[in-house]
């Protein structure tokens, strides 16, 4: 069966809020937007580096202890390719993809950028060997996990 025409159903959002971010998501994202680095925290039980930073292990249900300085390269675990144009995301094509930075045990999530997408599915064979990447800071840094994609690690 045929979609038809898309459509867009109009609505109307119109309220503001402020996100607590707690202390741990804060030092986190202040690292982010000041030093131009990744910090993960640390659980005493299992000893896995959680990032992006976290108060407590989702595995053991323990609070974390220690700041531990991660990548900034690392693993791509898993990706996709968004071919598809979504409103307030940018032009298609393009790799969203977790990474498993260097000293974390956990992965995280973001842009892949420097990636000939001419051909989706020669980019695709390309990232299913789960490339190394690292992660390109913005000059201009605001504190969020947009102040850093990943770009590929020469070969």
């Amino acid at each position: 069966m045929d979609a038809g025409e898309l459509l867009t159903i109009p609505g109307l959002w119109d309220f503001q809020y402020r996100y607590f971010a707690g202390s741990t998501a804060s030092r986190f994202f202040n690292a982010l937007k000041r030093e131009g680095r990744i910090y993960g925290t640390q659980c005493p039980k299992c000893a896995r580096v959680l990032v992006p930073a976290r108060s407590f292990c989702d595995a053991c249900y323990v609070d974390t202890d220690g700041w531990i300085e991660t990548g900034p390269a690392g693993r791509l675990e898993i990706f996709t390719i968004v071919a598809t144009q979504f409103p307030g995301l940018p032009p298609p094509p393009f790799v969203i993809g977790y990474v498993t930075l260097d000293g974390a045990g956990t992965a995280i999530l973001n842009r892949i950028e420097g990636i000939d997408l001419s051909d989706i599915d020669a980019a695709a064979r390309k990232l299913m060997g789960r490339p190394r990447v690292t992660a390109r800071f913005s000059e201009r840094r605001e504190g969020r996990i947009t102040d850093f994609v990943f770009v590929p690690l020469p070969a």
